[in-house]
């Protein structure tokens, strides 16, 4: 068997099969037309089409230099084609170069090396021109173009993830202004953490005046997105940079290092504003999230910060489940530590008693590789807590513990993050030491104002302590700050069993069959619907409800509520039972 190195450059045409559907003669002819282009150029850099199957061409060159000047003069000359021509008639390539070993077969070439080429042309935007990190590393320095660093990226059937790069078609040299202001630095590297940039919110007012309170929703959020210690925000200063500006939300992430991008407007009239705001994955060019807020302009500072708390809030969960999705994607040997620990949250969300132990692998797998990260910390008390509330911890006693002894050591390694001072709050609230839970909680509340969860973890504290009133203020209020949250089920179910102990059964009922419908299974959701339903006398429904959640957890009677419940509250705990044995629960 022959091997050898080669460049390979692999093209292929967008939306090929549109445009044979929209017009087959006449695009038979434009591709014979820019065959014709690309088998020309290739021959005057040295190289070898070998394969060509429809709308695709694929090459070799003995050098990588010539390959990409190659690629780069292709795309160069077909844009200079298309400009006479209709839009949806246009015809564009997509490009991939790599070098790397190939198979010789006869006039043919196989191997990795020639399939790597043929994944980074399906990465490519029209137009444009992908190249492997090692072809990266052979011309960076020898042609008159720049780089976009793309990262590594997982390829359908490869093993390893390939470092990818984008060609800057634009010359170095070329004297307008956006080259030569991006001459120098090529892409910066993504962080570990989750980053994101706020671009100044347009104004769409029509009076340049105005533009002081776009400025200061968008200063706002920067400045409540600085409390979350899990993410890295570009400061204001290199933010406001893009104002007046229309950029591209790739370039943005490349000229500043960011994965995530928010973006918005401002649009007053009279005593009316609407602000919209969009969340945005620049490297995966997709919108997560988008929403609109009206508003009346009774007092403009409270609008401000009533709009930045929301944004906030709605932003952050967002960003935990993308994060979560690509760890996720990933082969675990593959993984960074910020990408392990992502990946243990995933398995913590599933809450299965597999998942939770799962999650607890990776996260003391990620403090493993890094023992100064808090949040690693934080989220293994969360799986500490997770098992003992759902009933799936080997021993409860020993969760306790270790909950309280991992979340010391979150505190100790950041005192002022927010999520450390959550872990605690938990910590206590499982060992049900609830009056001190509050004082972390609040800290927590002090330290970033939208975190649901502290909000959550007093209104838990609350209800265990029988403190009705109390619980539903600051449940609502993590409603509220996170209203797309994956802990929603939780959040729910305590302001149901809130209103239990207020004796305010239709609301009880209506707030445990909102938390049925989140996902995962709860039985405390079970068990504050049935309580509800019993002291409401609606026996037929508490029958299918029980019957629901017998099928799911055989063991369910009002001793293993009355057992794994965290109430202390003696009162509230008997009332609680009570409505269990109304609705025939078994003891």
């Amino acid at each position: 068997m022959e091997r050898r190195l080669a460049a390979i450059l692999a093209a292929d045409v967008v939306g090929y099969s549109r445009l044979v559907g929209e017009d087959e003669e006449g695009t038979l002819r434009t591709l014979s037309t820019c065959r014709e282009v690309i088998d020309g150029l290739v021959a005057s850099h040295h190289g070898r089409v070998f394969g060509s199957a429809g709308d695709s061409v694929i090459a070799e060159f003995a050098s990588p230099v010539e390959a990409v000047r190659c690629a780069v003069n292709i795309q160069r000359d077909l844009e200079t084609r298309n400009a006479g021509i209709p839009e949806n008639k246009r015809m564009r390539f997509r490009i991939g170069v790599n070098l790397g070993d190939v198979v010789v077969d006869g006039d043919n070439l196989m191997g990795e090396g020639v399939n790597v080429a043929a994944r980074l042309e399906g990465l490519a935007e029209p137009g444009t021109v992908n190249v492997s990190g090692s072809v990266h590393e052979q011309v960076k320095n020898k042609l008159d173009v720049g780089f976009d660093f793309l990262g590594p990226q997982e390829l359908k059937n490869i093993a390893e993830p390939v470092p990818v790069f984008r060609v800057r078609l634009e010359p170095r040299s070329s004297t307008s202004p956006l080259a030569a202001s991006e001459r120098s630095p090529e892409s910066l590297a993504l962080p570990e953490k989750r980053s994101i940039v706020v671009l100044p919110f347009e104004n769409l007012s029509g009076d340049p005046e105005q533009g002081y309170f776009s400025d200061g929703i968008t200063e706002d959020i920067i400045t409540e997105l600085s409390k979350f210690r899990s993410l890295f925000v570009i400061a204001r200063s290199s933010s406001f940079s893009f104002r007046g500006q229309s950029p591209e939300v790739k370039e943005v992430s490349r000229r500043l290092g960011v994965r995530y991008v928010v973006e918005g407007s401002v649009r007053r009239s009279g005593n009316r504003v609407r602000i919209a705001a969009q969340l945005i994955d620049a490297v995966a060019d997709a919108h997560l999230w988008a929403e609109r807020y009206d508003r009346v302009l009774e007092d403009i500072f409270t609008v401000q910060d009533e709009v930045t708390e929301a944004i906030v809030a709605a932003i952050a969960p967002e960003l935990g489940k993308a994060e979560q999705q690509l760890a996720t994607s990933k082969k675990l040997e593959n993984l960074n530590v910020w990408e392990v620990y992502q990946r243990g949250m995933w398995h913590l969300y599933q809450r299965t008693k597999d998942d939770l132990a799962e999650a607890r692998r990776l996260f003391e797998a990620a403090l493993s590789l890094d023992p100064g990260l808090s949040l690693a910390c934080s989220a293994l008390v969360d799986a500490y807590y997770y098992e003992v509330v759902l009933g799936l911890a080997d021993s409860v006693a020993e969760n306790c513990d270790k909950a309280l002894q991992v979340a010391r050591r979150a505190v100790e390694l950041d005192p002022d993050d927010a999520a450390a001072h959550c872990a605690m709050g938990k910590a206590r609230i499982v060992r049900r030491e609830h009056a001190l839970a509050v004082p972390d909680l609040q800290l927590a509340i002090d330290l970033n104002p939208s975190s649901a969860w502290a909000h959550y973890g007093l209104g838990a504290a609350a209800v265990f302590s029988g403190h009705a009133g109390e619980a539903i203020r600051h449940l609502e209020r993590a409603i509220r700050l996170s209203p797309r949250d994956q802990h929603m089920g939780s959040f729910m179910v305590r302001l149901a069993e809130a209103y239990l102990v207020k004796r305010d059964y239709p609301d009880a009922v209506q707030w445990a069959r909102k938390a049925l419908q989140q996902q995962g299974f709860q039985w405390s959701r079970y068990a504050a619907l049935l309580a509800g339903l019993g002291f409401l006398g609606e026996r037929e429904e508490a029958r299918r409800v029980l019957d629901e959640c017998l099928a799911q957890r055989p063991n369910f009677s009002v001793t293993m509520v009355r057992d794994g419940h965290l109430y202390t509250d003696a009162a509230a705990l008997d009332h609680y039972l009570e409505g269990l044995r109304h609705a025939r629960v078994p003891e």
